[in-house]
């Protein structure tokens, strides 16, 4: 907006929103879809050490280093890869349902807007609501997936692989197995999407509020990257911390532990016994994990879609759109 327009009390910024076709929801999906699967399955041996210091007393109190070194000298190399079948195709979907309906729900909710001054002033709202409608949706596909990692991360020989541990999970437990932790992951998820989307989107603002035009149109490959990079860090960091109590849970419910009752009154019971410091346990690695998921999804994201403008608040107007 130019400063004329700004001393015009009546002006309003023109309201431009994309209008996607099936074909860019398919762009979203695959690129989604990649960048999960790739930093997820990545982080395999990190997620593997995080869990079982989660569900095993004995590892509670050691650091990152110090129980991937345990594992591999009690179990081996190759136990840093439990899970990694059901962790890349888990992601696979939820990454490009979450990315895709991240997009679809951000552009209906400025539609209902109605105005480019109204989804500025509410932006905040529009990135909380986006994020948990999609990462809602997500979830519903991610959950006996997820459910299946952590089966053969905490209980050793429970199957050989995703196909079996799957199968085993679902003839033993049906669906009441594959989605008894579908309330907790939604505890943990959609924290840790609003975390993502929203403190990524709030970073960018803070680095392009104080630019000219003429400096964001020039901004060079490599500061453009360390923008990204940082808030993707940031935001990753933010959304460790806001979902690491319900992660915590949803490790205890999906290894078989706790009360019997709703779900609700075992994960009551649950974070009374861990106490504040049991549902932290093992943050920190966490926090190094999904730093390093969050700013390397969102980067191979931009990538996959070779730099196309969708970010709602990339710019302070919103120009991206």
């Amino acid at each position: 907006m130019s400063s004329k327009e700004a001393a015009t009390p009546n002006a309003r910024t023109p309201f431009v929103v994309p209008q996607f076709t099936a074909k860019d929801y398919t762009s979203f999906f695959l690129a989604g879809a990649l960048c999960c699967t790739v930093t997820h399955g990545g982080m395999t041996p990190i997620d593997v050490v995080k869990t079982r210091i989660q569900v095993d007393p004995s590892m509670a109190r050691l650091s990152l280093l110090s129980g991937g070194r345990r594992i591999i000298a009690q179990e081996g190399p190759a136990a840093l890869l439990t899970g990694f079948g059901p962790t890349a195709v888990g992601y696979l979907v939820q990454g490009g349902a979450k990315f895709a309906g991240y997009e679809f729900w951000k552009k209906q909710f400025v539609q209902i807007a109605g105005d480019q001054d109204t989804a500025v002033k509410y932006r905040t709202a529009i990135y909380l609501g986006a994020s948990s409608v999609a990462e809602f949706f997500a979830d519903i596909l991610l959950t006996p997936l997820e459910a299946t990692r952590i089966r053969l991360v905490s209980q050793r020989n429970y199957a050989t692989g995703l196909m079996t541990g799957f199968a085993r999970l679902a003839r033993e437990e049906g669906a009441s197995g594959l989605y008894a932790g579908f309330l907790p992951i939604l505890c943990k998820q959609i924290p840790y999407a609003i975390g993502q989307f929203t403190v990524n989107e709030f970073c960018h603002e803070l680095a392009f509020r104080n630019m000219s035009e003429e400096t964001k149109r020039t901004l060079s490959g490599p500061a453009t990257f360390g923008i990204s990079l940082g808030s993707g860090i940031i935001a990753g960091f933010a959304a460790a911390i806001l979902s690491q109590p319900a992660d915590t849970l949803l490790s205890q419910i999906n290894k078989g532990h706790g009360p019997k009752g709703s779900m609700p009154h075992r994960l009551k019971v649950l974070a009374q016994q861990a106490g504040f410091r049991g549902l932290f346990a093992g943050l920190g690695p966490r926090m190094i994990m999904t730093a390093g998921l969050v700013s390397g999804q969102f980067l191979l994201y931009d990538v996959v879609k070779h730099g196309e403008c969708l970010v709602l608040a990339g710019a302070v107007d919103m120009d991206c759109w």
